[in-house]
């Protein structure tokens, strides 16, 4: 394939030769006394070697042919008499010296009967006389039905498959033109109706076609060339176009078209200089550039940032007398746009009515286009209401350009406005400007707007990029929204845009963390269904899911699964099935799945050893998690504030605070600073035993090594003023907290209802449990049953039987707590004497 022009074959005699092929077209007279010396017409050979056919009589069916091909109407009764006496080969060979006189559409009809009823397979050679009979007799339609069907495969042959029988089509064409003295534009007609009716792959075979058979000097006539050169150009198969064009030349004399579609090739393949050399060329050549041909050159050279030259060719254009149309001034706004030339665009756009032209949707969409990439947005806006009120309707690239403007100038809410617009009108995404929009909106954490984008991309079946899937799915398990990442994954999958693995393990690792593991089997079940392969990420999440919702052996079966899959346990695999077990307390099963670990080449980390701490101290073991860590210190294994923090915390809950602040200590010396996960339970242990003040002087503590409390700090420290009744250091509280925009929990409410309650205070109780509704926090049983206490204890009984808008806030509650207690408080006189009985 040529990768370059070869304009040497434009050059006069007189021209230094750059040519590596002579010249074969400079005039029609040389090609027609080119054409008078072809070669006289051969006897044509047989298509095939045969057995020699049996001697045939007078008498024999097969001498009934001629006749039965020659008459007005087909004879079936003959048909039928004939056709079991032929093969493909015999009727070839007899069809051959008839084909010029037989009646095409009668010969037709037996083609029709003879693969109805007999399934006979004619040879792709008989198939191409008949093509013959029919275009020399003008039947154009039955030609091209014919052969589409040929090619299409709906008439028995000797090929099943489509690229064997184009290239016996082609063959069996080529052997006929060699040998026969007249053409009927057989080859015209197969390269149309492989570049119009079968663009999948017709192209690609029309251009191997042309090339065969230019390559034994037969040409299609000069409209099929800029047919097919054009095809190629608008399919954007370009490095073939140059060399059809290229070829083109070597045998029919290219007219303007020729030349206007070649040079449109060689702009839209950035190829702007071999486009000018061959404006020139064809000037030489003495063929009159049209106002296309000065258009594609003027457009090339604007996208190209060769302003001065375009406007050269413009002047050119002019003093040629060939009229600058809309085109022309689109192609030379377009390019000063790009270049950030504004007043001279607007200068030719002032040029361009005084001219009569008025700017078409492709001049507007440029300025606008300008106008964004400039970050003008209310310049742009502007030619939009200009182009509204010159009666033109803005289209999808004008709303596209102006969401990518605003994506660029960081105005994502008119961004999301005019995407919004375009997805609800039915007009085409531009789906970069579109990620952009949705990132955007996960950044800021507006999940629902991002999520509503991701639908409707879906519903008109275009998938939003695997990496933003990832984190909208991620995003929405954080935000509690499960059910809605589920919908989306189970849409995806429904519209066949099934989400990728990645973005599969993220679902699957938000629903685990949730819980819902009948939702996460059933998703495993759908993405072996649709083929995605599940990898060791899949496995370990579904193994840490099992584990942290206590269903140790499905954890255990899916490590030996794993295992089967060719996939070998990681450390991940290995402390997520620790951890389940260390959960249960089963502490020795911990040191021997370690020890497994170990034997695999497994090294264990400093979350290994956190699961081992952690799982002695639920076993009361602090002893001997003290051993582990210090074998460990003595070892220097690097350790984190993860491990101490285990210690720390398992000593406070103990009540040994001294131990606690000493181990703390021991964790700055040695370089380690605490963190938030290290202060709490210091705070929450001192809030225990009455010594707030204390408490309060970590915070401090805290502040000063640069830390800020988080809300497990300010919740042990609520804890323990809420213990002193002090609720007015609790309020304090509440405000430093806002300050800071951290939001109570519902550990926070619920300690400071229980406390107003047991002070008698239901009324501020009540308002708290209010306030946490509002904020989006549900209420548990426990909160309840604090308030229920607080109600029966000031003998508010009928406020304490209203259960409606617990059972409204879809609660249950604990039954015999809440039962106990309303009891109690009905019958307190009853309840002792049972008591005492």
């Amino acid at each position: 394939m040529h990768s370059a022009m070869d304009f040497t074959r434009f050059s006069s005699p007189k021209s230094p030769p750059i040519f590596t092929r002579p010249l074969t077209w400079v005039t029609s007279t040389a090609l027609r006394h080119q054409r008078r010396h072809l070669p006289s017409p051969t006897p044509p050979p047989p298509p095939r070697p045969h057995p020699t056919p049996p001697q045939t009589t007078n008498h024999s069916p097969l001498t009934l042919l001629p006749s039965v091909l020659t008459t007005r109407v087909l004879d079936f009764s003959k048909c039928k008499s004939i056709l079991p006496h032929l093969s493909p080969l015999e009727f070839d060979r007899l069809f051959f010296p008839i084909h010029h006189t037989v009646n095409p559409i009668t010969t037709l009809d037996f083609f029709r009967f003879a693969t109805n009823r007999f399934k006979f397979p004619f040879t792709f050679r008989s198939y191409c006389l008949l093509l013959r009979s029919l275009l020399a007799s003008a039947l154009l339609p039955r030609a091209r039905s014919l052969l589409t069907r040929l090619i299409d495969g709906h008439v028995p042959t000797s090929f099943h498959d489509r690229e064997n029988r184009l290239r016996e089509i082609a063959s069996s064409m080529l052997e006929l033109n060699q040998v026969l003295d007249t053409r009927h534009g057989e080859l015209d007609l197969l390269l149309y109706i492989l570049c119009s009716r079968f663009k999948d792959f017709g192209f690609r075979c029309a251009f191997d076609i042309f090339i065969m058979f230019s390559k034994k000097g037969v040409f299609p006539c000069l409209k099929t060339c800029n047919f097919l050169l054009s095809s190629l150009v608008m399919a954007n198969e370009l490095h073939k176009s140059y060399e059809v064009f290229d070829v083109t030349c070597q045998g029919v004399v290219p007219d303007v078209f020729t030349f206007t579609t070649a040079i449109n090739a060689f702009c839209k393949g950035g190829r702007v200089g071999d486009a000018v050399d061959l404006f020139r060329k064809m000037e030489e050549l003495g063929v009159s550039p049209n106002v296309v041909t000065y258009n594609n050159v003027i457009d090339g050279l604007s996208k190209s940032g060769r302003l001065q030259e375009a406007f050269r060719f413009k002047d050119r254009m002019v003093r040629s007398k060939v009229n600058p149309s809309v085109v022309t001034y689109g192609a030379l706004i377009n390019g000063l746009m790009k270049m950030e030339k504004f007043e001279e665009a607007n200068e030719m756009l002032v040029e361009m009515y005084s001219k009569g032209f008025a700017p078409n949707e492709v001049v507007f969409n440029s300025l606008i286009d300008g106008y964004c990439r400039k970050g003008n947005m209310i310049e742009a806006l502007r030619i939009r209401d200009e182009m509204v009120l010159k009666g033109m309707k803005p289209n999808s690239v004008t709303f596209n350009t102006l969401l990518q403007g605003f994506c660029r100038s960081n105005q994502m809410e008119q961004a999301e406005q005019v995407l919004g617009y375009l997805l609800s009108s039915g007009l085409s995404v531009n789906m970069e400007a579109c990620s952009n929009v949705i990132h955007q909106l996960l950044q800021k954490s507006r999940l629902d707007s991002a999520l509503k984008i991701v639908r409707e991309l879906v519903l008109r079946n275009i998938k939003a990029s695997d990496s933003l899937l990832t984190l909208l799915v991620c995003g929405l398990c954080k935000g509690e929204k499960h059910l809605e990442a589920v919908e989306l994954w189970f849409m995806l999958a429904d519209k066949g845009l099934a989400a990728n693995t990645v973005t599969s393990n993220a679902l699957l690792h938000g629903l685990c963390e949730r819980g819902n593991m009948e939702e996460v089997f059933e998703i495993i079940k759908r993405m072996l269904e649709k083929g995605l392969v599940l990898d060791r990420i899949s496995y370990n999440t579904l193994i840490f899911g099992c584990c942290k919702w206590g269903k140790i052996d499905v954890a255990f079966k899916l490590k030996e699964k794993m295992v089967h899959q060719e996939f070998q346990p990681d450390t991940y695999t290995y402390n997520f099935l620790m951890k389940g077990l260390a959960d249960k307390g089963e502490i020795d099963d911990v040191h021997r799945l370690l020890h497994e670990a170990k034997e695999y080449g497994i090294v264990p980390n400093v979350y290994t050893h956190a699961i081992l701490l952690e799982g002695y101290c639920k076993a009361d073991r602090i002893e001997d998690a003290v051993k582990l860590l210090q074998k460990l210190v003595y070892e220097k294994v690097e350790l984190s504030s993860v491990v101490y923090n285990i210690l720390i915390a398992a000593y406070c809950r103990d009540g040994n605070l001294t131990e606690a602040f000493e181990l703390c200590d021991a964790m700055k010396s040695g370089g380690m600073p605490p963190t938030n996960a290290t202060y709490s339970p210091l705070i929450h242990g001192m809030c225990c035993i009455g010594r707030v003040d204390e408490a309060k002087e970590i915070f401090e503590k805290m502040r000063n090594e640069g830390l800020l409390p988080d809300i497990f700090c300010y919740t042990a420290l609520i804890g323990g003023y809420c213990k002193l009744g002090q609720m007015d250091k609790v309020g304090s509280i509440l405000l430093e907290m806002s300050s800071n925009s951290i939001q109570p929990n519902k550990i926070t409410y619920t300690i400071m209802i229980d406390a107003y309650c047991k002070l008698g205070n239901v009324k501020e109780a009540t308002e708290l449990l209010n306030q946490m509704i509002r904020n989006g926090i549900a209420p548990d049983t426990i909160t309840y049953n604090a308030l229920q206490k607080g109600y029966c204890k000031e003998r508010e009984l009928e406020v304490a039987l209203r259960s409606d808008h617990m059972s409204n806030a879809g609660l249950h509650l604990e039954e015999e707590i809440t039962y106990n207690t309303l009891v109690h408080r009905l019958h307190p006189h009853t309840a002792v004497i049972n008591k005492e009985s």
